[in-house]
Formats: C-alpha cells, structure tokens, sequence
C-alpha cells in the first residue's frame, strides 16, 4: 500500500513537474528565445520542480523529535516506524547526553 502510493504521489510530482516546465517553455518561446536556451530552461525548471516535490513527498511521513532545552540542536527524523520506536526516540531526544554536559559550569 505505501509502495503504491509512493509510486503514485512520484509519478504525479513528474506529471505536475513537466507540466509547469512546458508552460514555462511555451510562454518563453513566444519572445523568441533560441531553442537551445529554450530547451535549458525547460530541463533546468524540470529539474528544480521536480526536487521540490519530491522533497514535500519524502518530508510528508517524516517524524521530527527535538531536544526541548532552549540553544540545544539536536534532534532526530524517523520514517515508517511504529509508535514503540517513535516513543523510544522521543525519550532518547528529551535525554540525550548533551543535557549533562551543557547544564555545567564552563571551564
């Protein structure tokens, strides 16, 4: 099930990707710009459309546990676990061992 709607949401992100692409290429052409540039253009607004999207996709099912003290950056990213191992993190990244070491003096 999630395979399929991997693949779908993938193929759906290219769709959407070449779309907008040609529209950009279509209204470029009409100022006369050489084909060569035309075809740049096009490949290049594929290529960052296409990132985009498929960023938001792998980001969608994408869990983010942060340390909860002020100034601390750690933080932990979980895909396609179960509430056990998204519990286990969460106390890991409430815990972690920088709390000890930064709750000291400076030296």
């Amino acid at each position: 099930m999630k395979d399929t709607r991997h693949r779908a949401l993938t193929a759906g992100a290219v769709t959407v990707s070449g779309a907008l692409a040609i529209a950009i290429g279509v209204r470029l052409s009409g100022y006369g710009v050489p084909l060569s540039l035309l075809l740049a253009c096009c490949l290049s607004c594929l290529a960052t459309f296409s990132s985009l999207l498929f960023r938001v996709i792998g980001a969608w099912p994408t869990t983010t546990h942060r340390c909860t003290r002020p100034g601390c950056d750690f933080r932990v990213r979980l895909t396609h676990t179960d509430a056990v191992e998204h519990r286990r993190w969460q106390e890991i990244a409430a815990a972690h061992p920088h709390h000890t070491a930064d709750s000291g003096s400076a030296l």
